[in-house]
């Protein structure tokens, strides 16, 4: 059996990023907006049976997932960890804050 690696892959937070979208407010607002219909062809997203067509979300600009990956890793993932108690937490993140 292999040993994990230690740091998270690249594909698993994309995949939890991905989760978090469909999940997200601006996105169902933006199916709402539209009346659940294709902005381009006018095709309404259905379940009926044996006619399921589900809407995607396109976002203007383009995603530069390489970009977000690259931010979450550099300033979220791969900066020194230190574990702390809830109190000692707070009272590092005041300290800091002054």
């Amino acid at each position: 059996m292999g040993r994990k690696l230690p740091n998270t892959p690249r594909s698993r937070i994309r995949a939890a990023l991905r989760q978090l979208w469909l999940r997200s407010r601006e996105r169902a607002k933006a199916l709402k907006d539209s009346g659940y219909r294709c902005v381009d062809c006018g095709v309404k997203q259905t379940a009926a049976k044996g006619k399921k067509l589900t809407l995607e979300v396109h976002h203007e600009p383009k995603i530069d997932w390489d970009g977000i990956l690259d931010l979450i890793a550099e300033r979220l993932l791969n900066v020194p960890q230190v574990p702390l108690c809830k109190d000692c937490h707070k009272k590092r993140h005041d300290k800091e804050t002054r």
